[in-house]
C-alpha cells in the first residue's frame, strides 16, 4: 500500500486507482478497514466502470486513473 495515505490516527485513507501495464488495466480498491484487493482488465472498458461501482460504494468523490 505504497501510495495510500495514512492518517494521523492510524486509520488507512479509502482509495479506488486505475492503471494500465503490459495490456491490462489494473483497479487497485483500499477500503477503510486497511482491506486492498486489485482485479486485472483485459478490457479498457471494464476497469473504470468497476471503478466508478467502487468509488460509489466507498463513497468517495473520485478514482484515480494513474
Amino acid at each position: 500500500m505504497d501510495s495510500v495515505t495514512v492518517l494521523l490516527n492510524g486509520e488507512v485513507h479509502p482509495c479506488v486507482e486505475v492503471v494500465e501495464g503490459c495490456g491490462e488495466w489494473h483497479v487497485r480498491v483500499v477500503d477503510g478497514d486497511d482491506r486492498e484487493k486489485t482485479l486485472n482488465f483485459e478490457l479498457e472498458s471494464i476497469a473504470p466502470a468497476y471503478a466508478e461501482g467502487q468509488r460509489m460504494r466507498l463513497g468517495l468523490d473520485h478514482f484515480v486513473r494513474l
